[in-house]
């Protein structure tokens, strides 16, 4: 099929050509024609200028691996033709609708918190098993079918062999090395008692200039996510953010879990998957679900001290909360208080697997309903 891109790309000749691989005729008010893995071949992709100047009445939907998309050499993006949306892993709401509980999706939709509460042990069971498949699709397909979660452990060994070998096939040959070492060094970030990401824990006398591309290239590809030190509470936060000082996370906390080798048995005995690995595993989680929502900001605070540390500090648009992360049901909120006494925010979140619980300046929001942190 790639042949087809290979020359001239009137649109015109390219319908046709679909139509006879497919073996029907296209019609452009009732066919969604969807171009898949399209990094695998750039023309394709430049063919999307083409459609969109002369055969504007066609819909047609690009799926493909960022790593592919955003590195491919010698490729003419059609920039300003095409409109972007960001794919990321399952959220837990999305998990919970997946594996058949959309009803209890719908309850956290609804914010009766005091209904939530006595579910709670629904949702701590349905966290540890989100802690260890995650959110990668094939993952969680695959859990619906056979409930084996051996295998999914096996799936992800997998995903995480085909983005090491995708470090070789499209970075850089002088970067690749870097990239591996870096890759390989996030559960050890994370699991430090001060997560900010440490260039020497990659290896002894590692400088920040030799891993900036490699950093680079791993975000540009979706595979971690950066945040950002802040040191103030002044809007925008974007404004305010220190470049050389930030925590990383990868895309997915069940790839984290593998990554670290963190086996079933241990995520799924008890509540010891919310504070094993120093409480970073639920780190991840909140990130994760915080990442999925919409034009909120995510950065993290200490002051020029480092004697207060807050988690996440979120920008709305409309103001900044401080989010404190807590595993199991730890409601002690030091740092919280010292970030309130300096700044006065309208409200902060502590989250945690304790119940629903509003204060007079403090709410306890449960893991489980991070993803509400936006209509708090």
């Amino acid at each position: 099929m790639s042949q087809l891109f290979t020359s001239d790309l009137d649109t015109t000749r390219l319908i046709m050509g679909l139509e006879l691989y497919i073996g029907h005729k296209i019609d452009s008010q009732n066919t969604l024609i969807i171009f898949d893995e399209i990094q695998e071949v750039p023309r394709a992709l430049t063919s999307l200028k083409y459609f969109y100047e002369d055969a504007p009445q066609y819909h047609i939907v690009c799926a493909g691996s960022l790593l592919g998309i955003a590195l491919h050499l010698g490729t003419s993006f059609p920039v300003g033709k095409v409109d972007f949306l960001k794919l990321y892993p399952l959220s837990f709401r999305e998990f919970l609708m997946a594996i058949g509980n959309e009803s209890f999706a719908n309850l956290l939709d609804s914010r009766d918190y005091q209904m939530i509460n006595s579910f709670k042990e629904t949702y701590i069971d349905a966290l540890r098993k989100y802690y260890f498949i995650g959110g990668m699709p094939e993952c969680v397909e695959d859990f619906i079918e056979n409930k084996d979660f051996n295998e999914v452990r096996r799936i992800q060994k997998n995903i995480l062999a085909t983005y090491e070998q995708d470090f070789s096939k499209h970075a850089p040959n002088e970067i690749v090395p870097k990239i591996r070492m870096l890759w390989n060094s996030i559960p050890s970030q994370l699991v430090k008692e001060n997560k900010k990401f440490i260039y020497r824990l990659i290896r002894e006398g590692a400088r920040a200039k030799e891993y900036e591309n490699a950093i680079m290239w791993l975000m540009d590809c979706g595979l971690i996510h950066k945040v950002s030190r802040v040191n103030t509470a002044s809007i925008p936060l974007k404004a305010y953010e220190d470049l050389k000082t930030f925590k990383l996370f990868v895309l997915d906390i069940g790839l984290l879990c593998c990554m670290a080798g963190l086996q079933s048995e241990t995520l799924l005995d008890g509540n010891t998957v919310f504070v094993e690995f120093k409480g970073a595993l639920t780190e991840e989680y909140v990130f994760q679900q915080l990442k999925t929502i919409d034009d909120l900001g995510v950065y993290y605070y200490t002051n020029d001290r480092n004697s207060c540390e807050v988690d996440f500090v979120i920008d709305t648009g409309r103001g900044i909360i401080p989010v404190e992360v807590k595993a199991e049901v730890n409601l002690k909120a030091k740092s919280l208080k010292m970030y309130r006494e300096r700044f006065f925010p309208h409200m902060s979140i502590r989250t945690s697997l304790a119940d629903y619980k509003k204060e007079d300046w403090l709410i306890n929001l449960p893991l489980c309903a991070i993803e509400e942190i936006s209509k708090v």
